[in-house]
């Protein structure tokens, strides 16, 4: 789809509800059917994308959709970076945005709202998970918003016929790890 003639200036970002499930579930279809960045080969259905948003928000993790003229136009949200506990300060990001709001700062409005909402909940680290190592808007949106280059895992995926890469980003949180760890962070 072509990209919108002008920025979005007044996309409101605001915590995603139950409500915004059947959007947020439109809006992660095309990504898993036509796009590299999920993984994922089938789209879940509401009653899975509801799941997932009452464990995130269950585990005090930030959740957030950006409307439009009363239409989400996106969703971002961080979640466990891994599960063990050695890795409670740390979270990984989440940005998807429709396609017909692309390169319209829908998905910069949601990054830094996502950040400074995980700082807020005492977060300090945030890793960003790139699908594939050409997906140039997603490595400059994380860049510009302060995140650095970690490292790229080569072909550890495969969609659409071929070996996909995983990028890593990194963005220290608050104080990150200029102070010791917060063992309950998201309360």
């Amino acid at each position: 789809m072509s990209a919108p003639a002008r920025q979005i200036r007044s996309v409101q970002v605001r915590p995603a509800t139950e409500a915004d499930v059947p959007a947020i579930t439109a809006i992660y279809a095309p990504a898993v059917l036509e796009g590299l960045a999920s993984f994922e080969y089938v789209p879940p259905d509401e009653a899975e994308m509801l799941a997932r948003l009452r464990a995130l928000l269950g585990g005090g993790f930030p959740y957030l959709v950006a409307e439009f003229g009363g239409r989400v136009m996106g969703y971002a949200y961080a979640g466990p970076y891994r599960t063990r506990p050695g890795y409670v300060s740390t979270v990984e990001d989440t940005v998807y945005v429709a396609p017909d709001a692309h390169r319209a700062g829908v998905g910069r409005a949601l990054l830094a709202a996502l950040i400074a909402e995980a700082e807020a909940r005492r977060f300090r680290q945030m890793i960003a998970v790139i699908g594939d190592s050409a997906n140039a808007a997603s490595i400059n949106l994380h860049r510009a918003l302060g995140f650095t280059f970690s490292g790229t895992l080569h072909s550890v995926g495969c969609k659409h016929g071929r070996w996909l890469d995983s990028v890593m980003m990194q963005r220290m949180l608050g104080p990150g790890d200029a102070a010791p760890p917060d063992l309950k962070p998201g309360a």
